[in-house]
């Protein structure tokens, strides 16, 4: 089973001392000891941010790891990242990420362990980075559309109630067909999918929420979806 959670925002980077969202995906693994692996990428792999990580999960029940492409751990990247169990990508500049990725080649392999079963998790553009588009702010000075791997279809928006001008860009976006429709999250929600499917919208706190947007009848619609409470688990 193909299994892919994108976080609208937080985990160990943004909720330090609520970790419902990081431990409902390391269960996803369904292995006694998974082994996860972060990828910094997008913050230029940023020391702090990885050693934030591993604060975050060196307690947890899980193996964890880090993946740097300015001091790459082995030549044979395929294989260290089809090793994991896990693949957690994290937020930063989304164009850098991608093309840094395209040029290692970790586009095709984390395509092929994500068709083999492993895991890929990530926020903000670590979330954007999965579905055919979404919108960034990686040129710095306003939000604009990107384009994606696709591994899961439509456009997403992370940080939906976090950053005020997200809600208002990603709708216009999609209202004048720059994008299509899609699926926005707030901070501290996760969307669940299942074989490029959205099986299940988990949360980390009350009152946030996951929202489909569409353009129906040339008209636009933003739809809220009920999410499962990890508080009340």
């Amino acid at each position: 089973m193909k299994q892919l959670i994108a976080l609208g925002g937080g985990g160990f980077s943004m909720e330090p001392k609520n970790p419902l969202l990081d431990d409902y995906l390391l269960k996803q693994a369904d292995v006694s000891s998974p082994k996860i692996c972060f990828l910094p990428t997008a913050s230029g792999d940023s020391a702090t941010y990885i050693e934030r990580f591993y604060e975050g999960f060196r307690q947890k029940s899980c193996q964890p790891s880090h993946l740097s492409l300015f001091k790459p751990p082995t030549r044979d990247l395929r294989s260290f990242i089809l090793e994991k169990d896990v693949i957690y990508v994290g937020g930063g500049n989304t164009i850098n990420l991608l093309l840094l990725w395209k040029h290692w080649g970790l586009d095709t392999f984390l395509k092929e362990a994500y068709e083999n079963g492993t895991i890929l998790a990530g926020l903000s553009a670590g979330s954007i980075c999965w579905f055919e588009s979404g919108i960034t702010d990686s040129y710095g000075d306003r939000l604009e559309p990107v384009k994606g791997l696709g591994f899961l279809s439509g456009s997403h928006a992370p940080h939906y109630d976090g950053e005020r001008e997200r809600r208002p860009m990603f709708q216009q976006l999609i209202r004048t067909k720059k994008i299509p429709g899609g699926i926005a999250a707030d901070d501290g929600v996760g969307l669940h999918y299942r074989d490029g499917t959205l099986h299940t919208i988990v949360r980390s706190r009350p009152n946030v929420y996951a929202y489909a947007v569409h353009l129906i009848d040339g008209r636009l619609s933003e739809q809220q979806l009920e999410a499962i409470d990890l508080n009340e688990l």
